[in-house]
Parts: structure tokens; sequence; C-alpha cells
């Protein structure tokens, strides 16, 4: 992709960015350096903005606006893509979401080999859960990349999203013929063989592929490793689920939004599964705490809560107070998802950790049929699904938790811990099951 840029160190930078954001891998950070390096690249400082965005952390904005203002300084050269760019990393900062997605849906309609913007694009709409603007803005860029692996693995995890499991793994499978080592396409292909119950398969798929998942970012890396837990707690295999946790999921960057809620996701799955999880709530609260007024997205801030409130710390009181508050105060394209489903989701999984159960299935029974709207995908939103279930059987409502169960079933008709949970249903039910 071109730019206004010369030096052939930013380039470096530049394309390790471009290279690692498509490809999960740490190199991306390197135009980090290359900025500091070269303060007239618009494309570099821009570029080393979207990485502290990335972030999903307080104080993201003020580093990301240091590099804003090198490449505002900078503008006078840029081309028309770079000034683009550079726009949205001002709207970005600024919190202005749905005009980052405006400018990148034109990038993409000018520059469609520019696949950095495609996934820019659908970053945003997964955080909102916009699954149909995840499929529709990786089918514009298609015709110009039909030889790119990239490419169809963001196609493949789109369709996953919408339902399309036949076409997300044709076009997963295509993603790893063009390239074995694409970890968001062998992604796709383990939310589609959890989805349709092919546990087994999915455990020894992602077995077989863990050789690539080197070089990764600690989000890919331990993403990955969190979907083969998911088959390992089906299979029943606790022993491989607690090893992934203790040296895959929970054992990169601590400090970072993804890699904390894929560990408060998989202990509560663990914990709903009868896995003893010792005292691994209290050391990871211990990175929990910064984020005791974090309400950066709703999603996200629901995780930290339960494991907050799951370690029992006080910051969890001073977390839901922000929720409260962020409910009252959003912007409007973020209001109904704060409001009518973060609020209530969030005061169930406080009852819920706390041992409240018939108020954790009022609360979450009133969030569960919006869930999409706080973002994440499927999988990882149906942790809330399972708290619900949880909550119902804890407070004895059997006959909820029955069809809950049998519900479960659909997709993953072998599942041990949900086929030992019906069995138990059952001895409560008597006949009647």
């Amino acid at each position: 992709m071109q730019n206004s840029t010369r030096n052939a160190a930013t380039i470096r930078g530049i394309n390790d960015f471009v290279d690692g954001f498509l490809g999960y891998e740490t190199r991306a950070t390197n135009v980090l350096a290359a900025a500091d390096a070269d303060p007239d690249s618009v494309l570099a400082n821009t570029y080393a903005g979207f990485i502290w965005m990335f972030l999903e952390a307080a104080g993201a904005e003020a580093q990301a606006g240091r590099y804003l203002a090198r490449a505002d300084a900078a503008a006078a050269g840029a081309d028309t893509r770079e000034t683009m760019l550079l726009a949205q990393l001002r709207h970005w900062i600024a919190g202005d979401i749905p005009k980052v997605q405006t400018i990148g849906a034109q990038i993409v309609d000018e520059f469609p080999r520019d696949l950095a913007s495609v996934k820019l694009h659908q970053y945003f709409s997964f955080n909102r859960g916009d699954a149909p603007a995840m499929l529709a803005i990786a089918e514009r860029a298609r015709e110009a990349n039909m030889d790119n692996p990239h490419l169809h693995g963001m196609l493949a995890f789109g369709l996953e999203q919408m339902h399309r499991l036949d076409d997300a793994e044709i076009a997963a499978r295509h993603a790893l013929s063009l390239k074995r080592k694409e970890p968001w396409a062998q992604h796709a292909l383990a939310h589609v063989m959890l989805s349709t119950g092919r546990v087994t398969e999915g455990a020894a798929f992602l077995a077989e592929a863990s050789d690539t998942w080197v070089d990764l970012n600690s989000f890919m890396y331990t993403h990955n490793w969190w979907h083969r837990a998911l088959f390992d707690i089906s299979l029943g295999n606790s022993a491989a689920v607690i090893e992934a946790y203790d040296a895959h999921v929970w054992a990169r960057e601590k400090t970072y939004s993804q890699d904390q809620v894929g560990a408060v996701s998989l202990l509560a799955r663990m914990e709903i599964a009868g896995i003893d999880v010792g005292n691994r709530w209290q050391e990871l609260a211990e990175y929990l705490k910064p984020r005791a007024v974090d309400t950066l997205q709703p999603f996200l801030t629901i995780q930290y809560l339960y494991g907050l409130a799951r370690a029992g710390l006080a910051e969890a009181d001073t977390l839901m107070a922000a929720v409260e508050d962020r409910a009252a105060t959003a912007q409007p394209f973020e209001r109904a998802a704060w409001r009518d489903v973060a609020l209530p989701a969030c005061r169930g999984v406080l009852a819920h950790a706390r041992g409240r159960h018939a108020e954790a299935v009022r609360w979450l029974s009133i969030a569960q049929p919006r869930l999409q709207q706080i973002g994440g995908s499927h999988a990882q939103r149906d942790l809330f699904g399972q708290l619900l279930l949880d909550a119902n059987f804890k407070a004895g409502n059997w006959q909820i938790a029955r069809q809950m169960l049998e519900m479960r079933r659909i997709w993953d008709p072998d599942g041990v811990p949900f086929n030992r949970m019906l069995g138990d249903v059952a001895s409560h039910l008597g006949s009647a099951a």
C-alpha cells in the first residue's frame, strides 16, 4: 500500500504494523519506534496512535494524542488515504466511533487493498455487536483481495457471526489453504466446530494448529488457547483445562483487557463445570483492581465486575456504581447498550458472584435477549447464558434449568458438564423428567 513516507526504516515499521495487525503478531508494535524516529511521517504516527488505542485502557487517549499531534503537524504532506486515516484517529480519540466507521468504509471503497482498514472496521463493528457490518465490510473488499488469506479469515469470522456456518467453514479452510499460519481463520473454524458440537474434532484441530502460534500477540495466543479450553471443558478434560489456564490463557499480558476477560470467562466456566479453581480468582483480581472505574466497553466491564466480585473485593461495588453512572450518561450511539443491556447484566453477574441466585436470574433474564448489543462473539457471550443457567440451577428452578440444558444439547449434545447437570435436574424432577 502506497504512502507519502520515503524513509526505509519508517516504511519497515509501517509494514510491520499492517502485517502484524492482520496476522495478530507482536511486530505490529514496531511502528511505535518508527514513529518516534520519524515524527514527520503522518502514516507511522497515525498507526502508532492506533496501537495505543487498541490498549483499551484509561490513559490510552493521552498517549495516542501525542502521535496525533505529530501527524497533524506533518499533515500538509499527507496523501488522501493518510488524511482519512488521520481523521479516524482524531475521531477515535474523541470517542466518536460512528464517525470512525463512516470514514473507514470510505477508505475501503476507495482503497480496497487496504486490509488494515477492513480489519479496523470489523474491530469496531464487533465491539458494537454489529455482525452484518462485519461481514459487509469484508465482502466489499473481497474482489480486490481474492489471493489474500487474511481477507478470507475476516470473511470466515463475519460469516460465522451471521450463523452462516457452512460458508464460514469454506472461507476459513480456503484461508488456511493459502496460509497455514492464519490465526483468525483458525479461530473462525474453531467457532464453527464449537457451534456444531464437533468438540473432539475442534480440540484436535487446535492442537495441530498450535505449532503456528509463534510471534502472536497476547490476545490471539491466549484466545485460541481459550477456545481449546472450551473444547476440553465439554469433553470433561478438567486437567487439560487447568493446564490451559495456567500455562497459556493467563500467562501473557496480565494487564491487557482481552487477556483479563479471557481469564475471567474461563474461570467462571470452569466453576460452572464443577472444576475447583483454587485461589485463582484472588490472583486474577489483583490485576483487575485498576479496572474499578473502567467503563470503556460494556462487554469488558461486565467481566471485570464479575472477576472483582468473585474475589470478594470492594472494588466490585465501585465499578457497579460507575456502570450506573455510565448507563445514565452514555452517548446516544451506545446508550441502549449501557442502559438496557450492560446495566441489568452487571446487576445480574454481581448477584451471581455473591450467591444471590434468584436476583441473578431476574437481572440476567432481562439482559439475555439483547446481549449482542454489548459486543463480543457468540461464544464469548455464552458466558452470560451459562451464568443464567447456573443461577436457575442453584435457585432450584428445575423446569427452567431443564429447558435451558435441553436447548444447549442442540449444539453441545455430548458435553460432559451439562449432561451431568441435566442428570441432577432429572433427579430433582423425578418422573416428570
